[in-house]
């Protein structure tokens, strides 16, 4: 048995968690060329949308957690090489590296969480008063305890006096959660911040049911 020290729980043989880490990741075979993705790119981008949409939850007025997955983060890889006109090997893989981390390994979900106020003025204030909001967006299946995200494990993106618009989480999951949710357990998800305290209980049933095929 090995035992992850970032999961806490063990795997039934050395290379489980190996095995999981190498399905999710994307590889250069895996991305359409420059010509082919600028073919095939309304097509492929429709059909994102409306993935996308089914992995979107609003909590409150103010802020939105877009759920990530292989194909959401081959999407971003697509376009961020159409933009940069990136094509030599080497640059496709610095992009695979910066956002292959961004996709679910099998055992949590990941999550892009987004504060979107129009209004200039009012979004500086909230970013003061939402300050550590990251830290208290948590995710609930069935009658387990929550799991409060991990929040940008990349960098730092707040200060001492305010948070950022754009965060990136990951929900680790306990065996014992991600496994009741393949048996129909309810989703839920929120924020307990002293500001911003919301709860969407149950999600959707398309986010739940998208959300318990990234833990197959």
């Amino acid at each position: 048995m090995k035992t992850d020290p970032n999961f806490g729980y063990a795997y039934g043989s050395t290379n489980d968690y190996e095995n999981i880490q190498q399905m999710s990741v994307l590889t250069v075979e895996d991305l359409m060329t420059l010509e082919d993705y600028d073919r095939n790119r309304n097509s492929f981008r429709d059909d994102i949308l409306i993935h996308k949409k089914n992995r979107l939850v609003l909590i409150g007025p103010d802020i939105s957690v877009s759920f990530e997955d292989r194909k959401t983060i081959m999407y971003q890889i697509q376009e961020m090489l159409r933009v940069e006109k990136i094509f030599h090997r080497n640059g496709i893989q610095d992009e695979l590296d910066a956002y292959n981390p961004l996709i679910p390994d099998g055992t949590n979900w990941k999550a892009t969480m987004m504060i979107q106020i129009p209004n200039i003025d009012d979004r500086r204030k909230a970013l003061r008063r939402f300050l550590g909001i990251e830290r208290c967006c948590w995710v609930k299946v069935g009658d387990a305890e929550k799991v409060y995200a991990i929040a940008d494990e990349d960098m730092d993106r707040a200060d001492q006096e305010k948070t950022a618009a754009v965060h990136f989480l990951r929900f680790q999951l306990p065996r014992s959660v991600y496994q009741i949710v393949g048996n129909g357990a309810s989703i839920a998800i929120g924020i307990d911040h002293e500001a911003y305290n919301y709860v969407v209980d149950p999600v959707s049933t398309p986010l739940a049911e998208s959300l318990c095929a990234d833990l197959e």
